[in-house]
Parts: structure tokens; sequence; C-alpha cells
């Protein structure tokens, strides 16, 4: 039940920060920037006679270039990766197994191998219970790599 409330909050502030103010934002930015300063400059205001022809030229132009912008601060800049090393650093996530592939084929699958790289180093031999084990395994692995996923559980064990 805790989760919800936090969650509630997160999920707000997505919203919140996303889409309502970022709307506000850009409503606010048009219209000030129209009637403060191109309507009261006669050389820009008769390029701009009306706000809707301000809307779509800025529109026209502004948001490409925005797209670009955006496409340099995520692929060229230095920028977008120190931001993804914080969040790396600083997320409790790190330390659990996702649910999903992670828990269900990775992790099994590293164990198989270190307990079946021991068993040939001395010599043992395959029990029958890891022999199953690993045959499920080869069927999850086979799934996911023709484009399959696992049965997503109901409820994540720590998500």
């Amino acid at each position: 039940m805790k989760k919800v409330h936090f969650r509630s909050w997160y999920y707000f502030q997505t919203g919140y920060t996303q889409y309502f103010t970022f709307t506000i934002a850009v409503i606010n930015m048009l219209t000030t920037t129209y009637y403060l300063a191109i309507n009261q400059n006669e050389i820009i205001g008769k390029i701009f006679p009306t706000f809707s022809t301000y809307v779509i030229i800025s529109s026209t132009i502004g948001i490409p270039l925005l797209v670009f912008l955006g496409y340099l601060h995520m692929r060229r800049s230095h920028i977008y990766k120190s931001q993804q090393d914080i969040l790396q650093e600083s997320s409790p996530y790190n330390y659990y197994l996702l649910p999903g592939i992670q828990k269900e084929v990775m992790t099994p699958l590293f164990r198989e191998l270190l307990e079946l790289g021991r068993k040939s180093l001395s010599n043992e031999g395959i029990t029958e219970e890891q022999s199953k084990r690993l045959d499920d395994l080869v069927q999850k692995l086979e799934l996911l790599s023709s484009g399959g996923s696992l049965e997503m559980p109901k409820k994540f064990d720590r998500v």
C-alpha cells in the first residue's frame, strides 16, 4: 500500500512536468514574445501580422530545430552521458535482479554455467535435476532469441 502513494506522487510529477507545465510554458512563451516584442515592433510586426501566423512559422522552424538540439544532446553531448552516470550511481535497483529476462534466464544460466564448470574441473557428472534445469533455460533462451518474450508476472518481487 505504501508503494501506491509513492508511485502516484511520481506519476503526478511526471504528468505535471512533462505535459501540463510544458504546454503552459509553450503557450506562455509564444504569447509573451508575440504581444510584448513582435506586435510592438513595426519591422517584425510586418513579418508576423497575426498571432496565428507567428505560431505557425515559429512551430515550423522551432520544432525541427529543437528535435535536432535534442538529438545533439542525446548523441553528441557529454551532458547526457553524465546524466546517465549519475542515474546509474544513484539507482538502488542496480543492486537487485530485475524481473524478467535477467531474473528468469540470465542469472540461472550463469549459476548453471558456474556449477558445470566446477564439475568439469573436478570430473563430477551432471545430475538429472541439473540437466532438467539446463533444458528449461535452453528453451527460455530459444524463445527470447526467436523474438518471443517471457510471461510477465502479475506483481514483481521488488519493483
